[in-house]
């Protein structure tokens, strides 16, 4: 667990480097930082009855220094790259956004700008690495797609509060069916769960494998286990 000075110093940077569409003119103090606190589950996940007998991964699951990386407020948009040179790679990352929205509401958008969840078609770095200065931890699949998130202040009615944004890579450099494998996998760590199973029956396995599983009833108990956690994401700060 980070210190209250280490907390505060990672919030200080990310505000710094949050994107450019939210203007922060807050100074943060570490007593202005919300309490941890839940969210009312999604009514995708309240209705979802946990499936006990096949159990979840939920002790691999990492917290970021401001609490579990969850969604407060639905639909989660998501922005796909618009290149028009691979129609078949924009099918395939469509088609494993609608497989998720099933278990928790997700909705494409043309706005890049304004979007939780930005994915784009390029090749990432090879490795998983953490910065040494803000603690984030980038998670990679080898060189087919790497996920990122960011921290930000987002202006509303009452003040500001704290947000986070995903970032997805997704290699071009793969079948069809390969691409739908992989970004089933990284939109599962987008919506919120940031680790992975040692079960290759489910999509969030740790390793690429051959014949890749569809989201299984344990990557959605893991799912609702943590979007029942507090986080300090979702709330006002003072």
């Amino acid at each position: 667990m980070l210190s209250d000075r280490s907390r505060l110093r990672f919030l200080r940077y990310m505000i710094m480097a949050a994107l450019s569409v939210v203007a922060v003119t807050t100074k943060v103090t570490s007593s202005a930082l919300p309490p941890l606190k839940s969210h009312p589950l999604p009514s995708t996940l309240a209705q979802w009855e946990t499936v006990s007998e096949v159990g979840d991964y939920f002790s691999a699951i990492e917290e970021s220094p401001l609490g579990y990386l969850l969604w407060s407020e639905f639909p989660v948009t998501v922005y796909l790259d618009q290149s028009e040179q691979d129609e078949k790679w924009r099918e395939a990352v469509e088609t494993a956004v609608q497989e998720w929205n099933r278990y928790l509401p997700l909705q494409v958008s043309d706005d890049r700008a304004v979007a939780n969840i930005i994915i784009t078609r390029s090749r990432p770095p090879l490795n998983t690495t953490r910065n040494p200065e803000t603690g984030i931890m980038e998670l990679s699949r080898a060189r087919s797609a790497r996920t990122r998130y960011e921290f930000a202040l987002k202006p509303t009615n009452e003040g500001q509060k704290l947000i986070h944004r995903m970032k997805i890579e997704i290699s071009p450099d793969q079948s069809q069916r390969h691409t739908l494998a992989t970004a089933r996998h990284e939109i599962g760590h987008a919506v919120g769960i940031w680790g992975h199973s040692p079960n290759p029956e489910d999509a969030l396995y740790f390793s690429q494998v051959r014949n890749a599983s569809p989201i299984s009833d344990r990557d959605i108990n893991t799912l609702k286990r943590i979007y029942q956690q507090p986080t300090r994401l979702g709330h006002p700060i003072n």
